[in-house]
C-alpha cells in the first residue's frame, strides 16, 4: 500500500505531478484551482526531483510554454479554471495540430463569462468537443473524488504518450476543493535524455539528429491535399481510442428501468440517489462516464435496449444529454432522455434528482411502459 493522507482534490494533483515524474509544470493562478500551483511552489520539486515550475504571465503564455516544453518529448502540465481554459483553446488546438502529448488540467467554475468561482459542469462542451478551432479531440477524464484525482495525472500522461494528443482532467470546483483521504503512489524517476530520445527520436526535437532526420514540430500545412491526409490521421486515432480507451462505472444497472447519466461531482450526488430510488421501490441504475472522450455510447446503447428512460444530470443547462440522446437514437431505442441540472455553482441534491426522475418520467412510472411517439 501507498502513503495514505488526507488531501485537498487541488493538492492532490501536484503531488501526483510530482511523484509521477513530471518534466515542467506552466500555470497561472486562477480560483478555484489556485492551490495547484501554491502546492507545487511550497513542495519545492526542483530540489527533489529536477522539476521545473513556473508561473507564466497569463494563460496564453502558460499554454505556450507547454507547447514548446511537449515538443522535446517532456512530461508536462498545466492547470487552470473555466475562463482560463478559454484562453487557452488557440494553443491546445496547436498542440493536438502538431500532435503533441500534454496534461491539461481544468477544475471548473461556473459562467458564462467571470461568473462564479463555484463549482459547474458547463465546460463539457469545450472539452469534449475540442474547444478550440479545427476538428481534433482530447482525451478527457473525469474523476469523481479525490483519489482519482491523483490517479488521473498518471493515467492522463499515460493515454497522452500513447496517443500523442492533448489529455484533459475535467474536475470541477467541489471535487478541487474537498477533502479525502487517499492513496498516493511512490515516486516515480523522470525519463532521462537517453529514454526521451530512444521514445520520441521520431517526433520530438530532442537535438539528437545524426541518427535521423530533422523533426520539425508544427501545426501548419499550406498543402490543402497534405493537411487532409493530416486529419484523416487524426481521426483514425480518435477512432481507436473510441474503441480502446472508454471507461464508466455502472452502479445497480443490471434491472434498471430508468439509467441516471453523471459524472464528477454530479455522480456522487446521484449515487445517493440511486439508494433513495430504490427504497421507493423504483429501479433506478446510475452510469458514471469515467472518460467524456472516448464517450461510452456503447454502455449507453445496451443499457437502452431495456432501460426505459435516461436522466442526464449535470451541473450546466445540459450538455451531455446530447450525446446520450445521440446514444439511444443509434441504438434505435425510444427510452425516453431527459435533462435535470443546477447552474450558477449551485450542487443538486439527492432528493432533487430523485424529485426530477419522478416528474420527467412520470407516464412511464404510471403506465409502466415505455411511451411511444
Amino acid at each position: 500500500m501507498g502513503e495514505l493522507r488526507l488531501m485537498k482534490g487541488n493538492e492532490v494533483l501536484a503531488e501526483a505531478a510530482i511523484r509521477c515524474g513530471c518534466d515542467g509544470y506552466f500555470g497561472y493562478p486562477i480560483t478555484p484551482q489556485s492551490e495547484v500551483m501554491e502546492t507545487l511552489m511550497a513542495r519545492q520539486p526542483w530540489n527533489e526531483t529536477g522539476m521545473t515550475v513556473l508561473q507564466a504571465e497569463s494563460e496564453v503564455a502558460s499554454i505556450n510554454m507547454v507547447y514548446g516544453a511537449a515538443a522535446t518529448g517532456k512530461k508536462v502540465m498545466t492547470s487552470s479554471s473555466s475562463p482560463g481554459i478559454s484562453l487557452m483553446a488557440e494553443g491546445i488546438s496547436y498542440i493536438a495540430g502538431a500532435e503533441l502529448p500534454c496534461l491539461i488540467v481544468n477544475v471548473q467554475r461556473g459562467g458564462p463569462g467571470l461568473g462564479t468561482i463555484q463549482p459547474s459542469q458547463a465546460d463539457y462542451f469545450q472539452s469534449v468537443k475540442g474547444g478550440g478551432h479545427g476538428d481534433y479531440k482530447m482525451i478527457v477524464l473525469a474523476p469523481a473524488s479525490v483519489q482519482e484525482m491523483n490517479d488521473f495525472v498518471d493515467l492522463g500522461f499515460e493515454l497522452a504518450f500513447k496517443y500523442r494528443n492533448p489529455a484533459m482532467i475535467l474536475a470541477d470546483g467541489a471535487i478541487g476543493q474537498m477533502m479525502e483521504k487517499v492513496e498516493l503512489a511512490d515516486q516515480k524517476p523522470r525519463w532521462t535524455k537517453e529514454q526521451i530520445v530512444e521514445m520520441s527520436s521520431d517526433w520530438a526535437t530532442t537535438g539528437k539528429t545524426a541518427n535521423r532526420k530533422k523533426n520539425i514540430v508544427t501545426s501548419l500545412e499550406m498543402d490543402s491535399d497534405k493537411m487532409e491526409e493530416n486529419n484523416l490521421r487524426f481521426q483514425k486515432k480518435y477512432q481507436k481510442m473510441e474503441e480502446e480507451e472508454v471507461r464508466y462505472e455502472a452502479i445497480q444497472c443490471d434491472d434498471a428501468e430508468f439509467v441516471i447519466v453523471a459524472f464528477g461531482t454530479s455522480a456522487r450526488v446521484c449515487q445517493k440517489a440511486v439508494e433513495i430510488a430504490r427504497a421507493k421501490g423504483l429501479k433506478v441504475g446510475l452510469l458514471r462516464p469515467i472518460t467524456l472522450f472516448p464517450f461510452p455510447k456503447k454502455a449507453i446503447q445496451e443499457l437502452a435496449r431495456k432501460a426505459k428512460g435516461f436522466l442526464s444530470v449535470e451541473m450546466s443547462a445540459g450538455q451531455m444529454v446530447e450525446d446520450i440522446k445521440l446514444s439511444v437514437y443509434e441504438a434505435g431505442s425510444n427510452a425516453r432522455v431527459n435533462h435535470f441540472g443546477r447552474m450558477g455553482g449551485i450542487i443538486p441534491t439527492p432528493d432533487e434528482v430523485v424529485e426530477a426522475l419522478e416528474e420527467k418520467f412520470s407516464w412511464e412510472l404510471s403506465y409502466g411502459v415505455k411511451r411511444s411517439y
